[in-house]
């Protein structure tokens, strides 16, 4: 069977981020996720929330083909938009008794907000002073050009109540 929309894939893969002019120079890259057979990625074709292009890259592949391709960040998690950043007052981050929740209160942290649509979002903290956080929007790797390299696990038919549903169920999946 082939990687197609709405096939069940998983996969193992090594993500580096870099500029693909400089792909012979493997120390200008830093791994940035490393997916492994312990631990696979699963996920429903076409339903997943990946970048398009990540998914168009592995059409047509089968169980045991390997993979080598960039993306480049319009393709990617698109260009980092300074906009996406927010200053927030401080006292947004206090707990029912009006007191500061210090341990989400650290420069790198990653939060969930609700946006005006009532959607969720993260957050990454940026800046933290005595009365406001700013707070950057932008997907972690937005501006930046990624190389994957992995290998095909795994591909099935989605079931009916997948589709239906949206993601995958069982194992690497959703249990419900």
């Amino acid at each position: 069977m082939k990687i197609a929309p709405n096939t069940v894939v998983t996969l193992t893969y090594e993500l580096y981020i870099g500029e693909p002019e400089e792909s012979e120079e493997e120390e200008t890259f830093e791994i940035a996720e490393v997916v492994g057979e312990d631990d696979p990625m699963v996920f429903l074709h076409s339903k997943s929330g990946l970048p398009e292009a990540f998914e168009e890259n592995l059409n047509g592949l089968s169980v045991g083909d390997e993979f080598n391709f960039w993306l480049e960040p319009e393709a990617g998690y698109g260009d980092y938009d300074p906009e996406a950043t927010m200053v927030l007052p401080i006292d947004m981050f206090k707990d029912p008794d009006g007191n500061e929740i210090v341990e989400m209160l650290e420069i790198g942290n990653v939060l969930p907000f609700t946006n005006e649509e009532g959607n969720q979002i993260n957050g990454q903290l940026i800046e933290i002073s005595d009365t406001e956080i700013t707070v950057d929007f932008n997907h972690p790797l937005a501006g930046k050009a990624m190389h994957f390299e992995g290998k095909v696990t795994g591909v099935r038919e989605a079931t009916t109540s997948e589709l239906e549903h949206g993601h995958v169920h069982g194992e690497g999946g959703v249990i419900h």
